[in-house]
């Protein structure tokens, strides 16, 4: 156990100078050891990117920038992966933001207008188009705003302004689904429930909500108090960017037995179907200690991301237990053992705790990935906090 605490300390110590943060060091004269279940972990790389007076999300996007939502400063933050202060753009009452393989922006915020003389707010999706390369906000510029509920009726009802637009998350073609979460769920409301998977096209055209099947029907208020939503198409912009339609999404319904759910979506006699992939539901511990689908395994699964380059690993930040967990697309918890490790089945590496030390979090809200490193939105801690497995260190 010593030698492993002094293996965190040196790559904590020298983790920062690698090359995309900055001058590269010779990290040679560091022995890679016998990996083990004892020494498979994600450590921090410092420092935290801070500053912020009330960081909500983080995005990794397919410019390979890093975007920091500060709701306490109402704006956009751009960094390098350096971690560098590119660029801001200020969007009041901003609070989630996405990226198309366009490089534009989608940010969910607040939209003020007045109706019948009486001020309101209603949630909207914000377009947002980056100038050319380089991509920065300086220039950037609204070009589309998608208002709930103008972008599938005409007129506000009382319960609209309750609506919350949650999350995006952008396919391979640039449609996109959002989580859309309200006090209205009939099952025959037009527009569809409250409590939506709404499907968007890439011209920001409604195209419906989302029903799902299972094995006692088809259900359009299937979803329950949504929080989160990732697709499989992933940064970094290549040619091999997954087209899957599945997509993962969590739910803050205590009563829901699995608070994170993979849905599946196949080609039908009447179109796209969406189903739960039940596919998920082993429990082998000979192949893994934990699973994504083990019952109420989650407090409050705010944050979700995918991995894009192809270890296809899903990240959940779980804001009440202040943990960050790790699965394979099989829904199996841990991360490969390396080829010399003593175990054979999945080695658990999620993480976290209450507390300000550097792998402890509160509150943490969202979660980012890019070129195997792990970026988590510690809003308690009002810091950006940023993780790499020590088998990656390679």
């Amino acid at each position: 156990m010593k030698d492993f605490n002094l293996l965190i300390i040196l790559l904590a110590l020298f983790s920062g100078c690698q090359d995309f943060w900055g001058k590269k060091t010779d990290l040679g004269f560091i022995d890679v050891p016998k990996y083990g279940d004892d020494i498979v972990a994600y450590i921090p790389i410092q420092p935290s990117l801070t500053g912020f007076a009330n960081p909500v999300d983080v995005l990794a996007g397919y410019d390979e920038l890093l975007y920091v939502v500060d709701a306490g400063a109402n704006q956009i933050i751009q960094y390098d992966q350096a971690g560098r202060e590119l660029s801001r753009f200020t969007l009041p009452k901003v609070k989630a933001i996405a990226q198309d393989r366009k490089l534009n922006l989608l940010a969910i915020a607040g939209f003020d207008t007045v109706i019948m003389g009486n001020p309101i707010t209603l949630n909207a999706i914000f377009r947002i188009a980056l100038p050319a390369y380089p991509y920065s906000l300086n220039g950037a510029r609204i070009t589309q705003k998608i208002i709930h509920p103008f972008y599938f009726k005409s007129v506000v009802s009382p319960s609209d302004l309750s609506v919350e637009i949650r999350d995006i998350a952008v396919l391979a073609d640039n449609s996109y689904y959002f989580v859309r979460k309200g006090n209205s769920n009939s099952s025959v409301q037009f527009g569809g429930p409250d409590d939506s998977i709404v499907l968007m096209d890439a011209n920001d055209v409604f195209l419906g909500t989302l029903s799902v099947t299972t094995t006692q029907g088809t259900f359009n208020n299937y979803f329950r108090q949504p929080l989160a939503i990732t697709a499989y198409a992933q940064p970094p912009q290549t040619p091999f960017v997954s087209s899957s339609r599945d997509f993962f999404v969590s739910s803050g319904d205590k009563f829901i037995t699995l608070s994170v759910q993979n849905i599946r979506v196949t080609n039908g006699q009447d179109g796209l179907e969406y189903s739960l992939n039940a596919d998920l539901g082993s429990m082998d511990t000979s192949k893994a200690s934990g699973f994504l689908y083990s019952p109420q395994r989650f407090g409050q699964a705010t944050g979700l991301t995918y991995s894009g380059d192809g270890t296809n690993y899903l990240f959940v930040a779980d804001s009440q237990k202040d943990s960050i967990y790790v699965f394979t697309n099989t829904g199996l918890e841990g991360v490969t053992p390396p080829p010399s490790a003593a175990v054979r089945k999945n080695i658990r590496v999620s993480f976290g705790g209450t507390g300000t030390a550097p792998v402890q979090f509160q509150q943490p809200v969202a979660v980012a990935y890019l070129n195997k490193i792990v970026y988590i939105c510690d809003k308690g801690n009002k810091r950006i906090s940023r993780f790499k497995l020590t088998t990656d260190f390679n």
